[in-house]
């Protein structure tokens, strides 16, 4: 397992806990979702699992997907990889919770957003920011308008904006605020999923989630055919992202 997850069995085998561990960023790139997936493919599929738990160390839940790996000579790869992670997880046969304190931007969002349900701290800030740098969010664009309306859903994903725990909260966002947002995750474990019969709740798991997730994998094939020969051919999403990487203001040229 990499240093950059730590995974284990909780509740007598009943809960598999992820943690990010690279704090304190906590940046989703090629090892920590290559951790996060080995993890998933390893545990998941166990019989007497209720549940998932994806937390982390650290003052932040994740600033996001590595900036680096989003320039031409490696885009393709990662998003590859991370596109297969999130549809791991959408696809998961036991509910995904997330529990987030801090920034949970870009991919970090994504990852949440492709579980069941958010768990956030009052502290939380929750955005897609990619606009900013000139490229836009595939997973994000996808996995945000049935959670929360497409209007709020382009809002977020036009401007960049970020909100706090509360205003997601308000839009559905999130499900639940909680100063211990871990502990709040696993109250409603312990209350609502280990009462329940594994072998039924995975039924259910598919029946609630089964379309979204086979939705969802087409929806981000498409969307990555976009960002990869569409957006990435153009001037201004490489310049907004090196320009990120030296810490200057984009000089945008509109093509």
């Amino acid at each position: 397992m990499t240093a950059a997850v730590k995974a284990w069995l909780d509740h007598e085998g009943r809960l598999l806990r992820l943690r990010l561990a690279r704090p304190k960023a906590n940046v989703l790139d090629a090892a920590m979702v290559a951790g996060l997936d080995e993890a998933l493919a390893r545990h998941a599929d166990m019989p007497g699992l209720l549940g998932i738990l994806v937390d982390h160390e650290g003052p932040n839940f994740s600033f996001g997907a590595s900036v680096e790996e989003h320039l031409p000579a490696q885009c393709a790869a990662m998003l590859k990889g991370f596109h297969a992670l999130i549809l791991r997880v959408a696809g998961a046969p036991v509910p995904v919770m997330s529990a987030v304190r801090g920034q949970c931007l870009g991919g970090g969002l994504e990852l949440a957003l492709a579980g069941s349900f958010i768990f956030a701290a009052p502290d939380a800030r929750l955005g897609q920011p990619e606009i900013v740098l000139g490229v836009f969010a595939p997973a994000a664009t996808a996995l945000l308008p049935p959670r929360v309306g497409q209007a709020r859903a382009e809002d977020l994903l036009l401007s960049g904006r970020t909100v706090d725990a509360a205003e997601a909260h308000a839009i559905g966002l999130v499900d639940a605020v909680a100063d211990d947002p871990t502990a709040a995750a696993l109250a409603w474990f312990d209350r609502h999923l280990v009462p329940r019969s594994a072998s039924s709740l995975r039924h259910a798991v598919k029946a609630v989630r089964g379309a979204f997730a086979s939705d969802l994998a087409a929806r981000l094939a498409a969307l990555e055919a976009l960002y990869l020969n569409g957006l990435m051919a153009t001037h201004d999403a490489k310049e907004g992202l090196e320009a990120f990487l030296a810490k200057r203001p984009a000089r945008w040229e509109h093509r």
